[in-house]
């Protein structure tokens, strides 16, 4: 498996970005420049992340999602820096 990360990435299995493989290693989140841990999607070419708004719930049982804008560092995190 080759280190690269995709230009977008979820972790819903319903989404056409979801990959399986990739989301088995453990990947770190840097957006603007803090480390967030609840990101539910992201896409670093368009610049946004999604993440659950606190504890709701769509009508499916799904949790409601907003977008941030900023920019996305998706790595991952067993990956030796250097």
């Amino acid at each position: 498996m080759s280190d690269a990360l995709p230009d977008r990435l979820s972790n819903d299995p319903k989404s056409p970005y979801y990959d399986a493989d990739i989301l088995a290693r453990d990947i770190g989140i840097r957006f603007a420049g803090k480390e967030k841990t609840n990101v539910e999607e992201y896409c670093v070419s368009e610049g946004w992340i999604r993440v659950a708004a606190g504890t709701a719930k769509d009508r499916f049982g799904n949790p409601l999602t907003i977008k941030l804008k900023g920019p996305v560092e998706p790595y991952f995190k067993d990956k030796k820096p250097g």
